[in-house]
């Protein structure tokens, strides 16, 4: 696995705006020290991200399933920023910008994390579904949605 130059993980995080980031953001004790930046939705909160954080954070815009064209416009906003940052780590807490994230950084050799969002409580999401067998770790924050092959895991909650 490639590390930066300050040889540290390169660490994406992966979160739509809204509560997918709030809850992305509660992991921070597990990202902070290692070399991360930011992709999400809103331009608004890619400000205040970078003002917090100092670190490059980029925007790619918000789609799902019924604006395939908007998808498709975010695929291509997703590839380039893959392909210039090129993390070891991709952590998303979704939605569908996270999910294109997960593949794309999969395909390059990252790990992946998906957080399910507490949202989900009687299945997980689709974004979720579509990430899950390609995860290499896959948390959900209710109990109920943990498997028992252990590739759906519950370790609590972030909210």
């Amino acid at each position: 696995m490639a590390v930066s130059d300050a040889g540290k993980l390169k660490v994406c995080l992966a979160a739509s705006a809204g509560g997918h980031l709030s809850q992305l953001l509660k992991t921070m004790p597990a990202w902070r020290e290692y070399d991360y930046f930011f992709v999400t939705s809103g331009a608004m909160v890619a400000e205040k991200l970078h003002r917090d954080h100092g670190v490059p954070v980029y925007v790619v815009g918000e789609a799902n399933r019924q604006h395939p064209l908007k998808v498709a416009v975010i695929l291509g906003r997703c590839i380039r920023v893959i392909a210039r940052r090129r993390p070891d780590v991709v952590i998303s807490t979704g939605a569908a910008p996270g999910c294109l994230l997960c593949l794309l950084g999969k395909l390059l050799g990252a790990k992946v994390v998906w957080i399910d969002s507490i949202a989900n409580v009687a299945r997980l999401s689709l974004s979720g579904r579509i990430v899950r067998p390609l995860a290499d770790l896959f948390l959900t924050q209710w109990s109920d949605l943990a498997d028992e092959e252990k590739s759906i895991v519950y370790s609590g909650e972030l909210v």
